[in-house]
């Protein structure tokens, strides 16, 4: 119904409501896709971190759909709380190999496909692992080993590893050091800043054909004082607030809107 009432196509804050084409370009946004743009080039390991709900796995779904398939092959991995075996039996899976013989026979077929992409076909892997902060100690080590051409010297595939925050913990355990050495790429996500935020809320909007016009300035100052610069939190608030809007009444979302939204987001 608030769809109707304030002259929207769609929910612009539902996730699944707007395309890559739309994406909302944050400072974050672009240091994420320049860093995944010269990975995918130099290949190695790229280190990616934020805290929940900041859009690093959006982005990176947009990288993926801006990939040329005939250049690259991207895989995507989110089921990061299983054992070494099952890791492996994932791999083979997504890469198209047998999964039997056990981990040794798996491991081998693994690397072989890989090289078989890379160097045959010309379309190396960029493996995306999300969720990584989950991974055990031994596929963390697995990892370093599964990175190992010619003696070390060649890389054949990107690793994309992306996680909460306190990943960057774990993998200054003196355990993974040899994994962290090959960290190529690292970016920690910042979050919206305030102006961000507005302008964040706005482009939404108007992706489903509504203006600024139905939110004034100082609702839009409220959304980013409470949120945080945490987009997810900002697309939570904004779709209680227009249900509330719509149900009081108000044309145009004012602060009173948000501070109702903000209590039943318990943001307060």
């Amino acid at each position: 119904m608030y769809n109707d009432y304030y002259s929207l196509a769609f929910n612009p804050f539902d996730k699944q409501q707007i395309s890559e084409k739309d994406c909302f370009r944050s400072k974050d946004f672009d240091e994420m896709t320049s860093r995944l743009n010269v990975l995918k080039d130099v290949r190695g390991i790229g280190l990616f971190t934020a805290s929940p709900g900041m859009g690093k796995s959006y982005c990176l779904r947009c990288f993926a759909k801006s990939l040329n398939p005939n250049l690259h092959h991207m895989e995507y991995i989110c089921l990061s709380t299983i054992s070494v075996a099952d890791f492996y039996k994932q791999l083979c899976i997504i890469l198209g190999v047998s999964e039997k013989g056990g981990k040794t026979a798996m491991f081998k077929a693994i690397q072989e496909q890989i090289y078989y992409l890379y160097h045959e076909k010309r379309q190396p892997l960029l493996l995306a692992i999300d969720e990584a902060q989950y991974l055990s100690n031994g596929i963390f080590n697995d990892i370093k080993m599964l990175m190992n051409y010619g003696y070390d010297s060649v890389n054949c595939f990107t690793l994309i590893l992306c996680g909460e925050s306190h990943l960057n913990d774990i993998l200054r355990k003196q355990i993974h050091e040899a994994l962290r050495q090959r960290i190529t790429i690292h970016y920690n996500y910042q979050g919206l800043t305030d102006d961000e935020v507005m302008s964040y809320v706005v482009h939404k909007l108007n992706c489903a054909g509504s203006s600024k016009a139905i939110i004034d300035e100082s609702a839009l100052r409220a959304v980013a004082s409470h949120t945080h610069g945490n987009p997810r939190l900002i697309d939570n608030l904004m779709s209680d607030a227009l249900v509330i809007g719509s149900q009081q009444d108000k044309k145009s979302i004012d602060t009173d809107i948000i501070l109702a939204a903000v209590n039943n987001q318990n943001l307060g």
